[in-house]
């Protein structure tokens, strides 16, 4: 049995449950992170010295960080698939994980973070504009790659679009200038056509940190 350590509100640990339920992997998921807390126990520490979530334990396995999750688990159960065989197109896979590791990620996580988990009087409001005005670059670069193939790796989705995906979702959450391409747009909408993105990936946030808890909660 798998075991996902993580609170259900957390990004980087639905790109992990996205995953293995895409895969049709039956686990097990530990609420721990956030307002949850544990992640500073002796045993957690032990799993990902970091204090950070998702862990992955898989028999023998442990691992932390979760885009090495999401490659793991697609090397280990869904290789030819999720894990392309054919060469270029995995190489097409592992290169958009870490652009989105490197380009957006930090920008989501800027709007994020200053318009959801800061109070209001302590946001960077420049933090977020600098931010918002990355982004649409940022959208044009991966829509040009989405004129091309339906999903960023080619025909069928990949790793590189689950942890895009989670991304994508959360920034189409928060109350900013959205970013539009409609290459973008219509990958977006095939990924709202999936269960296991509707179950996992499609989460409410809320307005402010005390909402924000709240939903924690709700979603545990």
């Amino acid at each position: 049995m798998i075991t996902i350590w993580g609170r259900r509100s957390s990004a980087n640990v639905i790109k992990v449950l996205w995953a293995a339920t895409e895969m049709g992997l039956p686990f097990e998921r530990k609420t721990v992170g956030g307002g949850f807390g544990g992640v500073q126990e002796p045993a957690y520490l032990a799993m990902n010295p970091n204090g950070l979530v998702p862990v992955l334990q898989d028999g023998p396995v442990t691992m932390f960080e979760s885009n090495a999750i999401v490659r793991y688990l697609a090397a280990r159960y869904g290789e030819g698939r999720f894990r392309p065989a054919d060469p270029v197109k995995l190489a097409l896979a592992e290169q958009w994980m870490e652009w989105q590791q490197q380009t957006i990620a930090p920008l989501v996580s800027a709007i994020f973070w200053q318009n959801v988990r800061t109070p209001p009087a302590q946001r960077n409001a420049a933090a977020v504009e600098e931010a918002e005005a990355r982004l649409p670059a940022a959208f044009a670069i991966a829509g040009k790659r989405l004129q091309q193939s339906p999903y960023f790796a080619g025909e069928e989705l990949t790793m590189a679009d689950i942890v895009m995906g989670v991304f994508a979702w959360r920034l189409s959450q928060l109350k900013c200038r959205q970013p539009e391409d409609a290459a973008v747009t219509r990958w977006f909408d095939r990924l709202k056509t999936r269960k296991a993105f509707q179950e996992w990936a499609m989460v409410p946030i809320g307005a402010n940190p005390s909402e924000w808890s709240a939903n924690e909660k709700l979603l545990a």
